[in-house]
């Protein structure tokens, strides 16, 4: 049952961030970094599901020039991230973050809407 203080939450959440991913202050700034390296001012950080994988469903992150109908679009300090409108429901609440540390090196992602993912964690369901 949804009491009345966590729809108005939500509402605000979705005009706010209407791709319903967060990404972390590390991710934020690795960003920025692969930007500055481009040498581009006209790439989004484009965030996607696709099918794929051996769980179903596959994440993609990656630099696009592009403006696909339906995107829906956050604003960070100098960059911002698109997801395209039929990815926004298995994103929502998503939240990307960056590691780099002996074990592991790249961005994750951290999704309540997943129910399974594989061994390898490159796809869910």
């Amino acid at each position: 049952m949804t009491t009345p203080q966590t729809e108005p939450a939500k509402a605000a959440d979705a005009v706010d961030n209407p791709t319903g991913v967060k990404l972390t202050e590390t991710a934020q700034q690795k960003v920025k970094v692969l930007l500055a390296e481009a040498d581009r001012d006209d790439l989004k950080l484009r965030v996607a599901v696709q099918p794929g994988g051996c769980s179903g469903l596959r994440y993609q992150l990656f630099f696009d020039d592009r403006s696909l109908e339906g995107d829906k679009e956050k604003v960070y300090d100098g960059f911002s991230v698109v997801v395209d409108r039929m990815s926004v429901p298995y994103l929502t609440g998503a939240e990307i973050d960056h590691v780099d540390r002996i074990d592991a090196q790249g961005f994750t992602i951290e999704n309540p809407n997943a129910q399974g993912s594989c061994a390898c964690g490159d796809s869910f369901h």
